[in-house]
C-alpha cells in the first residue's frame, strides 16, 4: 500500500491563534508533529491554508501544500491535499498538527488497520484504566468508543457508553473496558473521496463528532488500540503543560 500522510494546519483557531507556529522546545509545534511522523510513510506533507506556516515548513525542510480557507475540517482539508499531491496514495493518514507526541507505534497501528480488506476508515483508542477515575470517564472532552467482536467501531459518544445498569458508578471501570477515542485517522483514498461529499449527519450534529457521519452512511471503522498517551496542544495552557513534558521525556 502506498501511503500520505498529511498534517492539516489552520493558522485561526478561537482558542490559540497561531498555534501551528508556537514554540515548544526551540521548535515550532508544526515542526515537531512533522518529524514525529516523517519516514514512517511513503510521503508527508503539511496541508495549510496561511502563507507563514507554509514557509515556516519549507523553512526547517519540510514539505507544505496551501489549501483553500474555506475548508470546515481537517478531512475536507485532506482530501484536498491529497490530489494537490498527485492523487495516486492508496491511505490517507490524517495526521493532528496538534499532536508533537505521536508516536511511531500509533502510525503502525493505524495503517496495520488495512490488512483487513474490509476496512474503509481506522481510528484508535486507548483503554482507560481504573487509576484513570470516573471523572476522566465522564469527560466530554474525551468520546468514548464502542466496538464489535472485529475492533469495528459500532458508536461514539461524548456519553459513557456502556451504561452499567446495576452497578455502581464507582466499580464501572473495573468492570468494564471503555476506551478513549484517540483522533487519528486514516482512509483508503477512494473512501476519503465519497465523505468529504457527504451532508452532516443527525447523530454528528447532536454529538459534534465527524466520524458518526461516516458510520450513518454505512462505513465501516476499524479500530486501532494504543497504550501511548499524548499531548494534544489546544491552549497556551497545554503548551505549558507540553514544554513540562518535554523537557521530562526529552526523547519521546
Amino acid at each position: 500500500m502506498k501511503t500520505i500522510g498529511i498534517i492539516p494546519a489552520r493558522y485561526a483557531s478561537t482558542r490559540f491563534p497561531a498555534k501551528p507556529l508556537a514554540m515548544l522546545g526551540g521548535k515550532p509545534v508544526i515542526q515537531r508533529v512533522y518529524e514525529q511522523v516523517n519516514g514512517l510513510l511513503d510521503y508527508v506533507v503539511v496541508a495549510t491554508d496561511d502563507e507563514r506556516i507554509l514557509e515556516a515548513v519549507k523553512g526547517f525542510g519540510g514539505n507544505a501544500v496551501m489549501t483553500s480557507v474555506n475548508h470546515k475540517s481537517g478531512t475536507d482539508r485532506c482530501r484536498e491535499a491529497h490530489h494537490l499531491c498527485g492523487g495516486d496514495y492508496d491511505i490517507v493518514v490524517n495526521i493532528q498538527g496538534d499532536e508533537p507526541f505521536i508516536h511511531k507505534s500509533q502510525i503502525e497501528s493505524l495503517v496495520a488497520c488495512f490488512k483487513d480488506e474490509s476496512t474503509d476508515i481506522a481510528t484508535l483508542v486507548k483503554p482507560f484504566v481504573p487509576a484513570d477515575g470516573f471523572d476522566k470517564l465522564e469527560n466530554v472532552n474525551s468520546p468514548k468508543v464502542v466496538v464489535d467482536a472485529n475492533m469495528n467501531a459500532l458508536y461514539f459518544s461524548r456519553s459513557i457508553i456502556p451504561y452499567q445498569r446495576n452497578r455502581d458508578k464507582a466499580e464501572w471501570l473495573a468492570n468494564h473496558t471503555y476506551y478513549k477515542h484517540i483522533g487519528l485517522y486514516a482512509y483508503r483514498s477512494n473512501v476519503l473521496e465519497e465523505i468529504t461529499g457527504l451532508p452532516q449527519s443527525s447523530l454528528e450534529l447532536a454529538e459534534s463528532l465527524e466520524q458518526l457521519r461516516w458510520l450513518e452512511n454505512g462505513y465501516k471503522i476499524k479500530v486501532g488500540i494504543t497504550d501511548v498517551e499524548t499531548i494534544g496542544i489546544d491552549t497556551p495552557q497545554d503548551l505549558a503543560q507540553a514544554e513540562e513534558f518535554l523537557k521530562n521525556h526529552p526523547n519521546d
